[in-house]
């Protein structure tokens, strides 16, 4: 193999005669060019040549599954010995493969992939749900229908015994009650909309019983109102980290905002001379405008003059680390998690959703009524 570098190359590319070579140098110039750290490439790097030495000369035209790619990762594992070497081949590779669309995703299934697709336009089109519901709802009638596949049941003959059946081999000791809640009504929509088209037997949908949930059946779901104080104390520091997150927490609960709104938030959407924040409420799909709240402005300003770099995002939110891209909506929950865990508050939520239930809380503890608590907090 030949080390030589080419020090003009982005990421210093050794060239050797390792497969997919020019697939990896292509792949590692796109991440540099989007700001990734050297230090960073250079794992990659290693990474990728551990990856490429184990792929099939058929990878660009079979595809790779994350079957293929766990097998890889616990032969890297195996060889070196640390607990993160499976873990890191598959945060690196999978990258990689989609770059090259060579990823093949996990199908519901050839005979109900279509099925589902349908169900999701409609659900998109016709109902107006959010990205991240449709998201949340293919995954997990995507996982019922491939366990139908595994266990040869069609959807056109499927009866309530097969449901029962799905939850008992599937749920028990596995799921919480909130999750078995969340899983049957996703089924139940996905089959009430597939009766109704003649896909499967009609009224099918009526059969899954959803658990019932009680109130206060667990740990209160939002914080106190003083914990929520104490969260913004703590991240009252010089670090940048905290200056975002600061500004963050202070959009959950002074707003209401939800996880897929603040990540939205984008800069022109704050209008500095008239002190308002126009914000595109999800649920209400249409935009509304605040007044923008002294602690929450000077949050805000402090995070973008100091700590934001520049950017051609529009959103207000990027990550801390290159690339430097916006804020996905699962980051919010990390970014309210780390001050419950740090803080050692006990909620049965830990995410940004406690924050607005801890605002609403607290007005109704104020003497509002539920009718006067405004919708962004319900």
């Amino acid at each position: 193999m030949d080390l030589t570098t080419d020090t003009d190359h982005p990421v210093g590319r050794y060239y050797d005669d390792a497969p997919f070579a020019e697939e990896r140098d292509r792949y590692l110039r796109h991440c540099a060019e989007c700001g990734a750290a050297p230090s960073s490439l250079t794992i990659e790097r290693n990474e990728l040549l551990w990856i490429a030495k184990r792929l099939g000369p058929d990878a660009s035209s079979e595809g790779i599954d994350i079957e293929a790619l766990r097998r890889i990762a616990i032969e890297r594992e195996q060889a070196h010995g640390a607990v993160t070497a499976a873990r890191r081949v598959v945060d690196i590779g999978r990258p990689w493969l989609r770059f090259l669309g060579w990823w093949r995703e996990p199908s519901a299934g050839v005979e109900h992939q279509s099925q589902l697709d349908e169900y999701v336009r409609w659900m998109r089109d016709e109902r107006g749900f959010t990205s991240s519901t449709l998201e949340q709802w293919t995954r997990v009638i995507g996982r019922f229908l491939r366990w139908c596949d595994e266990t040869n049941r069609h959807l056109c003959n499927l009866r309530a015994g097969d449901i029962d059946a799905y939850f008992v081999t599937q749920a028990t000791g596995r799921w919480s009650r909130v999750s078995v809640a969340n899983t049957a009504s996703a089924l139940r929509g996905f089959l009430r909309y597939a009766g109704k088209r003649g896909m499967c037997v009609d009224g099918l949908a009526g059969s899954i019983c959803r658990p019932r949930l009680y109130r206060q059946e667990s740990l209160p779901y939002a914080p106190d109102w003083s914990d929520v104080q104490r969260m913004l104390v703590d991240a009252e520091t010089d670090k940048p980290r905290d200056i975002r997150d600061r500004a963050i927490l202070l959009l959950l609960a002074v707003y209401g905002m939800r996880s897929g709104e603040v990540v939205a938030l984008r800069l022109d959407q704050i209008d500095w001379s008239g002190r308002t924040l126009g914000l595109f409420r999800l649920k209400r799909r249409q935009p509304q405008i605040y007044p923008l709240v002294s602690s929450v402005a000077e949050a805000l300003a402090r995070y973008i003059d100091t700590v934001r770099p520049s950017s051609s995002h529009p959103e207000v939110f990027l990550c801390m680390q290159a690339p430097r891209r916006p804020l996905k909506a699962g980051s919010i929950y990390d970014v309210a998690n780390r001050r419950f865990v740090a803080l050692g508050i006990a909620a049965a939520h830990r995410g940004g959703h406690a924050l607005r239930h801890a605002c609403a809380s607290r007005l109704l503890a104020e003497g509002l009524s539920i009718k006067e608590v405004p919708e962004p907090y319900q």
